[in-house]
């Protein structure tokens, strides 16, 4: 099967989706005559025109209240941030526009809208352009979150995100457009909530999703060659998550660790840790370990910056502490 790179993976999926419903098109920073703040969108412009692939201003407030209303009156817009950090801009727009337009319109107007750019950290960009956002998003109710980790899942998450009739986030991350993995070239869609089991496991269960799941794969074959077996899951989405899907794990291996690149209050893995402690209290054998960012705003030094976010040593840590090692 050919390997091609996780911003080619987007790209295929707009341009197929493009070519299948016309009604789509893409609005946002340098999409359109620079090809992409990232290269996504490249020659995009030159096969849908100006019309479809559309430059905006510095100005994400507006474009995105276009791009929502766009959507109420009939078209499917993608409206990409250059990174969810800016999206913060326009956040009474996704909130108290798109995500509550079909429960105030009593069922009569859908948003079909996909906001999709990356998130988190990216190496040396400080406080204001590295933080993670999914938790914020997944709080509120109308919106789903989808936060692929491969090329794979980001082209069969993406088509169907853009089909949806459900404003949609999709999250993705600098540290991936140049990830490489295989990718068929015929059709193919991915279930929105739906986990993934990676690697399966009889020990312990590690729960990651987006960019992080390099860590979680890193440390579950670290751990196999000490002869630990960890069952790694991929969420894929962060609203809907597939609880059940982490359940069924943990009734197997009877410990659990969440790895999020997240501040630690509110966050996904806390929300997880609630209902697996509700719903399978009786087979953990350990307490749930949560492997999070330190509370603090993301530091410029990349000594500080090692030190905060989670990575595969502390992550083996955990496994080992749920296992009493």
């Amino acid at each position: 099967m050919r390997e091609i790179q996780f911003r080619e993976a987007l790209r295929e999926a707009m341009s197929e989706e493009m070519r299948r419903d016309e009604a789509i098109f893409l609005m946002g920073e340098e999409v359109a005559e620079y090809n992409g703040a990232y290269k996504v969108s490249q020659g995009m412009l030159d096969e849908f025109g100006a019309k479809r692939i559309i430059d905006t201003p510095i100005a994400e407030l507006g474009f995105t209240g276009i791009g929502i209303g766009a959507a109420v009156n009939g078209l499917r817009p993608i409206i990409e941030f250059m990174t969810f950090n800016f999206s913060l801009v326009a956040i009474d727009q996704i909130i108290n526009g798109a995500a509550k337009m079909l429960s105030m319109s009593g069922g009569q107007y859908n948003v079909p809208i996909v906001f999709r750019g990356p998130t988190g950290n990216a190496g040396q960009l400080s406080s204001q352009h590295s933080q993670n956002f999914e938790n914020w998003f997944a709080n509120t109710p109308g919106l789903k979150v989808v936060v692929p980790s491969n090329p794979y899942d980001a082209k069969g998450l993406l088509k169907s995100a853009i089909r949806d009739n459900d404003p949609t986030i999709f999250m993705e991350s600098e540290l991936m457009y140049s990830d490489e993995g295989e990718v068929p070239e015929e059709e193919y869609l991915l279930e929105i909530g739906k986990a993934n089991i990676v690697k399966k496991g009889k020990d312990v269960t590690l729960v990651s999703f987006g960019k992080f799941m390099k860590i979680a794969n890193e440390a579950a074959l670290e751990m196999q060659k000490e002869g630990i077996e960890v069952e790694v899951i991929d969420l894929r989405s962060v609203r809907p998550i597939d609880y059940n899907c982490i359940i069924q794990s943990v009734k197997k291996t009877n410990r659990l660790v969440l790895l999020e690149e997240t501040w630690p209050i509110a966050s996904i893995s806390s929300d997880i840790s609630h209902v697996v402690q509700r719903n399978a209290f009786d087979y953990l054998d350990a307490p749930i370990h949560r492997v999070v960012s330190k509370d603090l705003p993301l530091p410029y030094a990349p000594t500080l910056i090692e030190e905060i976010l989670p990575n595969v040593k502390k992550t083996i840590q955990a496994i080992n502490s749920v296992l009493y090692r």
